[in-house]
């Protein structure tokens, strides 16, 4: 024997075999649900986090980690300010860029579409556009050529293809003795990207720096800098530090500010995914009580017997508290093992289903995307645990507190 001698008594009773069998069931029952609601917890949120890294992957290849641009939307001495930001710390890339807004026109179709200026051999520094062209190529983007790189959705919404010509209309206007025009400028369809979000493929279109800049009429040449950092989420602090030295009057953000909305909309999805996930969780501890429930109906003439040798109610409670718990841990560390082992094969167990029951999860041409993305954390499957393991010690508490009232007198009575 061991002691503490209220822990060596709870597991015995934890393994020993019990007279009443239904009461072992529910036990199993407790313990397999807790196991099924912390694996449904560690899968899903990892499949969650695969996405979110998926989405954020796809925006920053068309956006960047941080820009530098001009209160005005135009940045002067552009050269001087991307060459004091390529010497800051952390940041590996920094290529110009020049923004606006346009409508473009094929025939009877028409489209707005945001206008960005590059520089072809600098912007693979910053994006992964270049890398994301499926026709046509980025040589073809010559200044003075006034070549086009369209979304492919946008693309297919204006009907053209790579040699194609589509008319631009920017919001800058021409005074002629006829009145007031619009300016226009027809281009020729260099090439075809395509990202993997709907918001670029279908509203970006992109164009040589130097004709952007004739284009929109800013006489610096571009609207700012854009950076690319060694470790994206250090670019709130360094966002901050770049306007603490670069000083002056520059519009300094970072991707956490321009799709501030969306990233916490995800961050709510899985926040609240996750205490949904964790009733199953809650159930299988209601099971835990019903059990010990049994379980102390089951044992008051030993109970009773303890109480008589000097067991303390303290005492009591505790047996109860370790047997109800066992079962808890149990359930969570194989819940635990099982998540992570189903967590990181979940793409090849959906391809292996898809292969055989011939379906299709994900289809591509709506999720542009074949495989189901999962990215466990060690974090998630640790307050996953921890959480898990609280409720199933808050469950053993009113048995064993049950327990602890016992009177030896009355459970001996009519032993």
């Amino acid at each position: 024997m061991f002691k503490p001698i209220e822990f060596y008594i709870g597991l015995r009773y934890t393994r020993a075999k019990r007279r009443n069998h239904f009461i072992s069931f529910i036990s199993l029952i407790s313990m397999l649900g807790i196991m099924l609601g912390v694996v449904a917890l560690i899968v899903v949120l990892s499949v969650m986090n695969g996405f979110h890294k998926e989405v954020r992957e796809r925006i920053l290849g068309m956006t960047s980690h941080a820009t530098i641009s001009g209160v005005n939307g135009e940045l002067e001495n552009w050269a001087e300010v991307q060459a004091e930001a390529a010497t800051f710390p952390h940041v590996i890339g920094e290529a110009p860029y020049v923004e606006g807004q346009g409508m473009l026109i094929s025939g009877q179709k028409v489209s707005g579409v945001l206008l960005r200026g590059i520089l072809p051999d600098q912007e693979g520094k910053v994006s992964e556009v270049i890398s994301a062209i499926t026709n046509g190529s980025i040589e073809a983007l010559q200044p003075g050529e006034y070549g086009l790189i369209l979304g492919r959705e946008l693309a297919l919404v204006l009907g053209v293809g790579v040699g194609d010509r589509v008319t631009l209309v920017t919001p800058q206007v021409n005074v002629t003795p006829a009145g007031i025009m619009p300016r226009l400028k027809r281009f020729t369809v260099a090439a075809i990207f395509q990202v993997g979000m709907g918001e670029y493929d279908r509203g970006v279109a992109i164009m040589h720096m130097e004709d952007a800049a004739k284009l929109m009429r800013l006489e610096s040449g571009a609207s700012g800098i854009r950076l690319k950092l060694d470790d994206l989420y250090l670019a709130p602090q360094i966002s901050r530090e770049l306007a603490l030295k670069m000083g002056g009057y520059y519009r300094i953000s970072d991707w956490t500010m321009q799709h501030r909305n969306f990233f916490a909309a995800l961050q709510t999805e899985k926040r609240m995914m996750s205490i949904i996930l964790s009733l199953i969780v809650a159930v299988a501890a209601f099971n835990i009580v019903s059990t010990m429930v049994m379980v102390v109906t089951d044992k008051q003439s030993d109970i009773a017997i303890l109480r008589t040798l000097g067991a303390s109610p303290r005492s009591i409670m505790s047996i109860f508290m370790v047997q109800g718990a066992t079962i808890g841990i149990v359930g969570n560390i194989l819940g635990m093992i099982g998540g992570v082992l189903l967590a990181i094969n979940v793409e090849e167990i959906v391809s292996w289903i898809e292969s055989v029951f011939e379906i299709d999860f994900l289809d591509p041409s709506i999720y542009y995307i074949t495989k189901l993305p999962s990215e466990p954390h060690l974090s998630d499957v640790l307050l996953i645990g921890f959480t898990a393991f609280i409720i199933t010690l808050a469950a053993t508490l009113y048995p064993a507190w049950k327990a602890s009232r016992t009177q030896p007198a009355e459970a001996l009575r009519y032993e």
